[in-house]
Order: structure tokens, then C-alpha cells, then sequence
């Protein structure tokens, strides 16, 4: 995968890279990547807004981080490959929108508002606090494959309060 994915970027063929240490085994070859998240989980803008700069206005920069995505798409990122958005897409969609047009005070309040989503979606691995939202949303029937299980009860209350507090669930 590895060298399907350097030969995509080498070709100028269109792909998604990213560089996040919680959620990948090795890296290699990064300096063809853009990386945004430091190994201590906070968001290395300078980094980002260095390779913003140095690649051609065609190559698209996205972030993958729903809490420092406002502030990568403000630096001039083109967008997020979110989680949030699963259970709050409108949400989602109207941050990009105000970040893209550079209206960094709607971006960032609406961002504020998500935050206890961006946490704990990631309260138990990805995808299954999602799956769990849905259900509690009535958007999706119970019920998920293996490998996956199903929320941990401990967390349920967790998770519905910050639905509760992004205005998601009633």
C-alpha cells in the first residue's frame, strides 16, 4: 500500500495521505506527506502552513482532525475528512464553509460548539462511537459487524451528553 500510495503521489494522481501516530503502526516517507499532528496529539501549523505554501495551488491539502481542522483550512487547507460529520454533517459543513471563506469567528464558534463531539467520538476506537451515535439518533438500526462491538455501556452517557451538547440529540 505504501508503494501504491508514493507511486499515486509521484504520478500526480489524486490520493489521501496522512501522518497520525495513534493511528498507524510505522511511517515512511513523510517528507512527501503532509503532516499535521505531532506525536503528542497537538496540531503543528507551522508544519502545515509551511507545506500549504510549498506545494502547487492544485495539490489539495485536507486536514483529518475534526478539533484543528478550522485552523488548517484557515491557513488555506481546502477542507476535512471528518468523523464529526457522521452525526453532525450540517454542522460540519457550515465551519468548512465560513472557514473557506476566511470567516474565522463563525468557523471557530461553530468548532467550539463541536468540541465535545470531536473528543469523544474517539471515546472507544473508530467507527464505533459513531455507529452508537446513529443508533441513539434513530439514523441507523441497531446492530454492527464483526470485527466491531458495540459501545462499551460505560461510555453510553458519555456520548449522549456530548450529542446533547452539540444540539444533535433531544
Amino acid at each position: 500500500m505504501l508503494t501504491l500510495g508514493l507511486g499515486i503521489a509521484d504520478e500526480g494522481i489524486g490520493g489521501q495521505r496522512y501522518r497520525y501516530a495513534d493511528r498507524q503502526a510505522c511511517t515512511a516517507g513523510q517528507e512527501r506527506g503532509a503532516a499535521v499532528r505531532e506525536d503528542k496529539g497537538e496540531c503543528d501549523l507551522k508544519r502545515a502552513k509551511a507545506i500549504i505554501d510549498g506545494v502547487s495551488k492544485d495539490f489539495i491539502v485536507l486536514s483529518g482532525d475534526d478539533p484543528t481542522a478550522v485552523e488548517l483550512i484557515l491557513l488555506g487547507g481546502k477542507g476535512n475528512i471528518s468523523v464529526t460529520a457522521n452525526v453532525a454533517p450540517r454542522e460540519m459543513a457550515d465551519l468548512c464553509e465560513a472557514a473557506l471563506k476566511g470567516d474565522a469567528e463563525t468557523a471557530r464558534a461553530i468548532n467550539e460548539k463541536l468540541m465535545p463531539l470531536h473528543k469523544d467520538l474517539f471515546i472507544e476506537a473508530n467507527p464505533i462511537p459513531v455507529k452508537w451515535a446513529l443508533v441513539e439518533m434513530g439514523l441507523m438500526h441497531e446492530g454492527i459487524r464483526l470485527p466491531l462491538t458495540w459501545l462499551s455501556t460505560p461510555c453510553h452517557e458519555t456520548l449522549r451528553s456530548a450529542l446533547r451538547q452539540c444540539s444533535v440529540l433531544v
